[in-house]
């Protein structure tokens, strides 16, 4: 997939009556972004609020990938409160009829690339250890950018209500050239 830029972006799994294009999300997007992430176990399902609030008041730092009129990507993220050099990506959610093309990387690069969103060094986010997809998405990340991947203890069991652990992947500086 060639991405150019953010809006109607053919890319080479597309044609041309049916282009994938990459966007910032709305509050109309909120529901079918529920169901997405509600077809993509692992992934944890928030409620439909969390996602409207996504779609809206995050949507600077959140896009969605659309293939006609079905949601097919979405990607929720945010710059770190206390460290605004940092976003921190939250979930990545990839329709199974779109997984093994690459759209979860090209969609990190189009959110990246976005005006607003210049001067971001550095990525975080949690990945559960048995979640081998998002792992590997995040290595490529930090290899595409010769940056990198640092894993630290963050979400212990004791922090949650049902045993888990959720390690941060720290992935940076980021080189600015290739943004």
């Amino acid at each position: 997939m060639t991405i150019t830029k953010e809006k109607s972006t053919p890319t080479a799994e597309s044609s041309d009556e049916d282009p994938l294009r990459f966007r910032q999300p709305d509050i109309n997007d909120g529901a079918a972004v529920y169901e997405l992430i509600r077809a993509c176990p692992p992934l944890d399902l928030n409620s439909n609020y969390v996602y409207l609030l996504l779609c809206t008041h995050f949507a600077q730092t959140c896009i969605v990938a659309q293939r006609a009129d079905q949601l097919v990507g979405f990607i929720s993220a945010y710059r770190h409160p206390e460290n605004p050099h940092t976003l921190f990506v939250w979930q990545v959610a990839v329709h199974e009829s779109m997984r093994g093309q690459g759209l979860a990387q090209n969609m990190l690069g189009c959110l990246l690339g976005r005006e607003n969103l210049q001067g971001i060094e550095f990525i975080e986010t949690t990945v559960d250890p048995d979640n081998r997809a998002s792992r590997r998405l995040f290595e490529k990340l930090a290899q595409q950018h010769q940056a990198e991947l640092i894993e630290l203890e963050f979400l212990k069991t004791e922090h949650f209500i049902e045993p888990q652990v959720e390690p941060l992947l720290r992935i940076g500086p980021l080189m600015a050239s290739l943004l």
